[in-house]
Parts: structure tokens; C-alpha cells; sequence
């Protein structure tokens, strides 16, 4: 029995070092680890190189070609990303950095070392670069600028409208591809911008339509869309009809003499509207000689009012 104790004890302590000693080379091995990453190192690394602030017309080419060779000293910590990943990148501006040429963009790597240590961080530093003059090819797409046309389905609240029209933060896009699609372009619509019982202004961003073609980009890709929304109220009002374009020679008598105009007005502005603010007119020269009547146009109405209609649709009239 006391054997058996024994032999159970001495087991556990076997276990108990075994385990210790694992945990001390694990250690060990961190420290070293760090120990080792602490070091200076020397690699070459590649950058990858690419232009923005460029025309939205021109497309960069061989982009497998537009690097740049770094040979760099920095710490083991600062080279392990490099271990996961085979460059990083190095943005340059096309307004500044480059010089521009037909279907090239010339990049002095020599001159501009600052800048590429300066997007690398302090941590590392750059001994040389190659090669001295980097080339990047680049080609030009065709480009037009075509108007916007707004696609909507907004339905306000009862007795709610948009006060005037809705605005578009631009009236047009830039569209860019080849000459064979976008020669075909003449306007862009939106997306349809859709809203339900609106009562509160309106503030949307939304994109444009070019489902119908596959090798075009437009900049912007996307437009605001806003609108004041307020109350509205429906008025009616009476207004004269003026003939119009009537021979000297020729004399007439119509019927009715006025007519009543029914329209949508911001509630605000509805005491405002007065009989001065519209004109009704029938133009006698758009008659044929057997007519005997005039289809009544409104000529003039204030900005604020909408939904306008004549309830008279035609006014007779008999020669004398």
C-alpha cells in the first residue's frame, strides 16, 4: 500500500516537472523570439506603386510593372507584415509627383526618396531604390458629359407637397468608357427614387442607372436629392379670358367670359394669389374655319402653385 503511494507521489512530480519544464522552454523560446525580432535586418521589399489625382478619363496600365524595389534596414517587428504579403503600396499625385507625357507618366525615384520614406513610417529606413526612373503606361478612354434625368415615385401625405421643384446636387455626369458605347449615351437617368407618405423634407443620395451598359464608369457615381416639403391646400379662382390673334375685321361673341382655374398652393402663399398672378387665353389663329370654339391655355401662374387645371374645357363663341 505505502508502495503504491509512493509510486503515485513520484508520478506526480514527473508530471508536475514535465509540465514546468515545458513552460520554461516555451518561455524561452518567446524570449528568444522577441530577442531575435529586437534585431536590425536588411530586405529588399517591393512597392506598388499608383497615381490618383489623375484625369478620370486615363486607365493605368501593367500595373504588374509599376513597382519599386526598396532595399531597407528596420527592425524584425516592421518586416513581418512582408512575411504575409509580397508589397505594400505607394500612392503618388499625379499633379505633383509625376511628370506627365502622351500615354506615360514619368516618376524620378531618386528625387523623390522623401516621399517614399515619408508613406513608409519612421520605421523604416531606405539605403536604395531601383530602379532611378519608373515608367507608367497608361491609355485614355473617351468621355462625355450627358445630363441627368430624375426617375421617382414619391407619394406625400394627404394635404403635404414638395414646396418647388426637387434639386439635384448636379444637373450632369461625366461618362467614360470606349467611344463605341458612349457615343450611344445621351442622357442618364437614376435609380428610381422611391417614398411613401412623405411629410418632412427630402434628402436622398442615390445612384444613376447604367444597367444597360457593361464598360462605362461615371463620375459622380452618385447624386443628392433634395426638397423642402410643407403644407399645401387646393384653391380655386376665377380669371377673364383674353382672344388673342383676332382679325381687325372680324367680331365674335364668346361664352363663358371667364373661367375657373382650381390649384395646389403652399399654404403659406395661399392669401397671396390673386387674379393678377394668371392669364387665360384663346388663340384665334389656332382655329379651323368650321370651329366654333377655343380650347382654353393658361399663359402665366405663380412659381408656388401646382397641380393647375382649367374646369371649362372649351369656350364657345358664334361670329357677329
Amino acid at each position: 500500500m505505502n508502495s503504491n503511494k509512493k509510486n503515485n507521489i513520484s508520478g506526480f512530480l514527473k508530471k508536475k516537472n514535465v509540465k514546468r519544464f515545458s513552460l520554461f522552454v516555451v518561455i524561452a523560446f518567446i524570449f528568444l523570439i522577441f530577442s531575435k525580432l529586437s534585431n536590425d535586418y536588411k530586405q529588399t521589399i517591393k512597392l506598388k506603386v499608383n497615381v490618383v489625382n489623375i484625369q478620370d478619363e486615363i486607365v493605368l496600365q501593367g500595373d504588374s510593372v509599376n513597382t519599386i524595389n526598396a532595399y531597407i534596414e528596420a527592425k524584425g517587428f516592421s518586416l513581418i507584415p512582408f512575411m504575409f504579403k509580397g508589397s505594400t503600396d505607394i500612392v503618388l499625385d499625379g499633379k505633383t509627383d509625376v511628370i506627365s507625357r502622351p500615354n506615360q507618366f514619368i516618376f524620378d525615384v531618386q528625387k523623390h526618396q522623401y516621399l517614399i520614406e515619408g508613406q513608409l513610417g519612421k520605421s523604416y529606413k531606405v539605403i536604395s531604390l531601383k530602379p532611378d526612373t519608373l515608367l507608367i503606361s497608361y491609355s485614355k478612354s473617351a468621355s462625355k458629359v450627358v445630363p441627368i434625368s430624375l426617375i421617382h415615385s414619391i407619394e406625400y401625405a394627404l394635404g403635404y407637397d414638395v414646396k418647388e421643384d426637387l434639386n439635384l446636387s448636379v444637373d450632369s455626369v461625366k461618362v467614360v468608357g470606349p467611344s463605341s458605347e458612349i457615343d450611344k449615351i445621351e442622357t442618364l437617368e437614376t435609380e428610381n427614387l422611391e417614398l411613401k407618405n412623405v411629410k418632412k423634407d427630402i434628402s436622398e443620395e442615390i445612384g444613376l442607372n447604367i444597367s444597360e451598359y457593361d464598360n462605362i464608369e461615371i463620375f459622380p457615381k452618385t447624386v443628392n436629392i433634395s426638397g423642402e416639403v410643407t403644407k399645401f391646400t387646393e384653391g380655386t379662382i376665377e380669371i377673364p379670358i383674353i382672344i388673342t390673334n383676332k382679325p381687325n375685321n372680324v367680331d365674335i361673341n364668346y361664352f363663358p367670359k371667364t373661367v375657373t382655374i382650381a390649384y395646389y398652393v403652399d399654404l403659406d402663399k395661399y392669401n397671396s394669389i390673386t387674379t393678377k398672378d394668371f392669364m387665360v387665353e384663346c388663340n384665334y389663329a389656332n382655329i379651323d374655319d368650321n370651329q366654333t370654339y377655343f380650347m382654353p391655355v393658361i399663359t402665366k401662374k405663380p412659381e408656388s402653385v401646382k397641380r393647375i387645371s382649367i374646369k371649362q374645357k372649351r369656350i364657345d363663341f358664334i361670329k357677329l
